[in-house]
């Protein structure tokens, strides 16, 4: 008899916000692979930034450091991920979900587009950004919509602005990011998920989800997040033994 509650499956850890060093994180994508993995996590998506024309031409006029990936290299990208997603399985049993975090500087909103399949254009606006996504069946989430305690600005402010008028566009929103609780978006109960926005190791140890499905696929991790059942938000320590 099928559980009226689906509470079949097991517990999945999952992080759904992670950066190498091909944008702004500090490891290499193989060396955050095998972190991850050696930890016992379940799901983890790859969210390197790609960025809007206006804030990628001021890091070029400044020579400032890019930090993303260039549209003409995107599908290199994606290649390096679909070849780490079978090593992550083979070896960890950890599901790899190629994505992006939609990184728009100029207007202030980041958004977090899990199991990309073709580059989006950041400068878009959110509406064309999140059709764009969901055309390709991806998952979009709207990344810190709230202010980070450690940032000096709300890098998306537009989408904290707009959160009422945005509020079931996006599949769901970061309840959590690192070491903030945004219990705005708690209270107002959003479809909700928490990821650490991983960019040097000890931000492994933040915010995750936990969720439970009947099957370690990628689609039934995507239709959780966007029914929002059997999802839950777990603060990881240091203090847990993993496997």
């Amino acid at each position: 008899m099928k559980d009226k509650y689906n509470l079949s499956g097991d517990w999945l850890l999952c992080d759904f916000h992670i950066h190498t060093n091909i944008s702004d994180g500090l490891l290499p994508l193989k060396d955050v692979i095998d972190l991850y993995g050696q930890h016992g996590f379940d799901v983890i998506s790859i969210t390197d930034h790609i960025l809007d024309k206006y804030t990628l031409e001021k890091r070029i006029k400044n020579k400032e450091p890019i930090n993303a990936i260039k549209e003409e290299d995107f599908n290199d990208y994606l290649k390096m991920l679909w070849n780490e997603s079978r090593r992550a399985w083979k070896k960890y049993k950890m599901l790899l979900i190629p994505g992006v975090e939609i990184t728009n500087d100029f207007n202030k909103y980041h958004i977090l587009v899990i199991d990309i399949k073709e580059y989006i254009d950041p400068t878009l606006p959110v509406e064309e950004i999140v059709k764009k996504a969901k055309e390709q069946n991806a998952v979009v989430v709207a990344a810190h919509p709230d202010k980070k305690k450690t940032d000096k600005k709300h890098d998306s402010w537009y989408l904290w602005k707009n959160q009422e008028r945005f509020r079931d566009l996006f599949d769901a929103w970061e309840v959590a990011n690192r070491d903030d609780l945004f219990n705005s978006i708690g209270v107002k109960k959003y479809n909700y998920i928490a990821n650490s926005d991983f960019h040097e190791p000890r931000h492994l140890y933040s915010w995750k989800t936990l969720i439970r499905v009947e099957e370690k696929n990628v689609e039934a991790i995507k239709e959780a997040i966007r029914k929002n059942e059997n999802v839950a938000i777990y603060l990881m320590r240091k203090t847990i033994k993993w496997r």
